[in-house]
């Protein structure tokens, strides 16, 4: 069983794909699913999703996966699991994320996109909890991820991989979520380095960049889940106003709280989506 002191991806001789395979490998071993079609990311306030999906048929601990760590955010569930869909689809659950800002390395951070892609998974779903810089979005309103600005001075990508970002996040999936919600906004999502809040000063900052959404995930995965050739969605969950638009301080408790509030209607939004892929 892997910890955080063994774990393979520490080692910066090993073949990060390679990684990537034995944990694919664990979890067709583990789940007794040979095959995933669907991965799913679920961040801050989306985790009720994977009830809604579909039948589970396996839900393991992510730690006993090849290059996964224990989850280090409250909120995030830890597990991964193997769904079945009404129509017949397998979904791959991810309820374990490695933040950037934990220190582990870019690697560490993408490992569960790349295992993902090695379980056969032609679609990623990137959900988060994060920041709305406009103000006509409030706490509990979910957005689609439309681009995204990566402000973290880091790339999955090793050596000349010359990988086109164009539409990362796919119109076809963007288009599939709104026969769902019609109703769903879209924005593009900077991704900090955190794990502190965002200054007003930089939200600003953002905000003249073309940003309207500030957070701590997603960008960093959707560059790794290009690479490996999948179909992207990204989902925010807006928890708050970003700091400067927002007066009162900003707390993780507060995203906590935002997020299991908008739980039911997100949940079900999400499980609508996923259920139409």
């Amino acid at each position: 069983m892997p910890n955080a002191i063994d774990n393979p991806l520490n080692d910066p001789a090993a073949d990060p794909f390679e990684v990537a395979q034995r944990a694919a490998e664990d979890i067709a071993r583990l789940t007794h699913v040979d095959q995933h079609d669907i991965a799913l990311t679920l961040g801050s306030g989306w985790g009720k999703a994977a009830e809604l999906i579909g039948q589970t048929t396996a839900e393991i601990p992510a730690t006993q996966v090849t290059g996964f760590g224990a989850a280090a955010v409250v909120g995030h569930a830890g597990t991964l699991r193997s769904i079945l869909t009404p129509r017949g689809k397998r979904v791959l659950v991810i309820g374990s994320r490695t933040h950037f800002y934990e220190g582990h390395g870019v690697r560490r951070v993408v490992h569960s996109v790349r295992a993902a892609a090695a379980t056969g998974a032609r679609i990623m779903v990137l959900t988060n909890g994060a920041g709305g810089i406009k103000t006509t979005w409030g706490p509990g309103q979910p957005v689609l991820i439309s681009d995204h600005i990566n402000l973290t001075a880091a790339t999955p990508l090793e050596g000349p991989r010359f990988i086109d970002l164009t539409d990362l996040y796919s119109t076809r999936l963007r288009d599939l979520a709104r026969t769902i919600q019609p109703a769903l906004d879209e924005g593009v999502y900077c991704q900090f380095s955190g794990p502190q809040y965002e200054t007003p000063a930089e939200v600003r900052m953002a905000k003249a960049f073309g940003g309207h959404i500030v957070g701590m995930s997603t960008a960093l995965e959707a560059i790794a889940a290009r690479e490996a050739g999948m179909e992207i969605l990204g989902l925010s969950l807006i928890t708050n106003l970003a700091a400067g638009i927002q007066t009162t301080p900003l707390s993780h408790k507060e995203v906590i709280e935002a997020g299991h509030a908008a739980e039911p209607v997100i949940s079900g939004l999400l499980a609508g989506i996923v259920g139409a892929m």
